[in-house]
């Protein structure tokens, strides 16, 4: 099993949301990660069940920067949303404040 197919966890406000309302974490994943890759990697990090695993392939975008105003263009990346079974969470996840 390969923990470098997981990359990082996403924390947003909309990620936070809904890990206290759905039970469901967002991870950046590579590209080339299945499902069942997916599952097995966090199921074995954070000892916890995995329920189902959606995933999303984000595009690269065109962004103008610099002084020059360059082009560059950001790379291809993949997000999973990894739902988990009821009673089971990841600490990483609870940063504190009231559910909404």
């Amino acid at each position: 099993m390969n923990t470098q197919l997981l990359i990082k966890p996403i924390i947003t406000e909309k990620s936070l949301a809904l890990a206290n309302t759905q039970n469901c974490y967002t991870f950046g994943v590579q590209v080339t990660a299945s499902k069942n890759q997916i599952a097995e990697i966090v199921t074995s990090l954070y000892k916890v069940e995995v329920a189902k695993v959606r995933t999303a392939s984000l595009q690269p975008r065109v962004r103008r920067t610099g002084k020059r105003r360059v082009s560059s263009m950001s790379p291809k990346t993949k997000k999973a949303l990894v739902y988990l079974k009821e009673g089971h969470s990841i600490d990483l996840f609870n940063v504190g404040g009231a559910e909404q």
